[in-house]
């Protein structure tokens, strides 16, 4: 069975075809809205210039519902907790924040993980970086938020399990720059952590991600190369590939990048676990940012220009079409070529019941890494150059 360029899918067709219903029905719940809800689903005009703390203190870290890092006291680490979304009880989702202040004014970064809850190498990558950083030898800040989406953590899954309407799934990573009275907890939280937390505080932004559980993917940088701010920065990370495409609406570095912040998205790895491997390589290629941007003195790192980079504006889906066992054929940032084999599939009497072909000569970015599958799923995601552009509004693998 053989997939043409023509016959490319869009991801989040079949990944959301198991809630249409629901879908359905929040239209309509959205349409009833008035014209004052209507018009609070803009941004604040005015995002927060000024902590406010909320008198809490949770395991000795004070909590702010706001934060402007050029309050916190310079030369030192500050960590806190900001006051998210209140859940059904009436009490509230808390996200981990950690600043480094530097002695010295200067710009500030944004460092953000945890948006998708079974991506534990962002986590430790942004972990790992900021336990390195010395304020006292730093200028301006770096802020770390390591658990946007704590409900979605604590089970170690994707997706925020929203009580709105039901017992909704919904990808935070679709909702920014959300809305402080949005009609989901998840959208609710975005508008209050990027209004009041992030959007305030950068001058640049990186929001890290991995594969999601059940698909991997390789190391490779996501942004729009024709940015000249985010090309310097994806440059200089000693990784193999750059998805040069700004993708669709609602990803938080879209979000950034609309309100005039830099930003992009590192990818590392597989979900659910720590790749240590893949994970040096994006704290230094981090490392190399914030030297870029005169927070950190010395030397570059590896980027770019050490390894050989594999650039594409395009990610070609390769669908299942049968349930079965999956055999991959390729690895991960293998070459490609229209028309080579990829996968096959076997049912359960190891008979093969598919073949899976590229239609596009290209780099493999991601692989299912669950050995079974079922028509619909994605099996493998090959990174290309599309000559006439990319579509805005195609998948990617994250």
């Amino acid at each position: 069975m053989s997939n043409k360029p023509d016959e490319r899918l869009d991801r989040r067709d079949f990944m959301i075809a198991s809630v249409a219903t629901i879908g359905a029905s929040a239209g309509l719940v959205a349409n009833a809205a008035s014209a004052s809800a209507e018009a609070s689903t803009q941004n604040a005009a005015d995002p927060a210039s000024a902590t406010v703390y909320t008198g809490d203190v949770i395991q000795g870290r004070k909590v702010v519902s706001a934060l402007d890092v050029q309050d916190l006291e310079p030369g030192k680490k500050h960590h806190l907790y900001f006051q998210g979304v209140e859940m059904p009880t009436g009490q509230h989702w808390y996200v981990s924040v950690t600043v480094a202040k530097g002695a010295r004014p200067g710009k500030r970064v944004v460092l953000v993980s945890g948006v998708h809850g079974d991506e534990m190498s962002s986590v430790h990558t942004v972990q790992t970086l900021m336990n390195s950083l010395d304020p006292a030898q730093m200028s301006g800040a770096v802020m770390a938020v390591t658990d946007v989406s704590r409900p979605a953590m604590e089970g170690m899954q994707r997706r925020w399990p929203n009580a709105g309407r039901g017992a909704d799934l919904i990808d935070m990573n679709r909702e920014w720059p959300g809305n402080e009275n949005g009609l989901t907890a998840p959208s609710r939280h975005a508008g209050l952590l990027f209004n009041r937390l992030l959007r305030p505080n950068a001058d640049a932004a990186i929001d890290f991600h991995t594969g999601t559980t059940g698909f991997e993917v390789t190391a490779f940088n996501i942004g729009g190369m024709d940015v000249p701010e985010v090309k310097a920065m994806v440059e200089l990370y000693p990784v193999g590939q750059v998805f040069d495409n700004h993708v669709y609406p609602g990803v938080l570095h879209n979000a950034f990048m609309d309100v005039g912040i830099p930003a992009f998205t590192p990818e590392i790895g597989a979900a659910r676990v720590l790749d240590r491997g893949m994970i040096a390589l994006f704290v230094e290629g981090t490392m190399n940012v914030l030297k870029h941007h005169g927070i950190v003195a010395g030397p570059m790192g590896r980027t770019g220009k050490d390894v050989s980079v594999f650039i594409g504006n395009s990610a070609f889906p390769i669908v299942a079409t049968e349930g079965g066992l999956v055999e991959h054929l390729v690895r991960l940032n293998d070459k490609v070529e229209p028309g080579q084999k990829v996968a096959i599939q076997r049912n359960s009497f190891g008979e093969v019941v598919a073949e899976y072909i590229s239609g596009v000569a290209g780099e493999v970015t991601g692989q299912r890494s669950d050995a079974m599958a079922e028509p619909g799923n994605p099996l493998v995601f090959i990174l290309f150059h599309k000559d006439d552009g990319p579509d805005r509004a195609e998948t990617y693998p994250e």
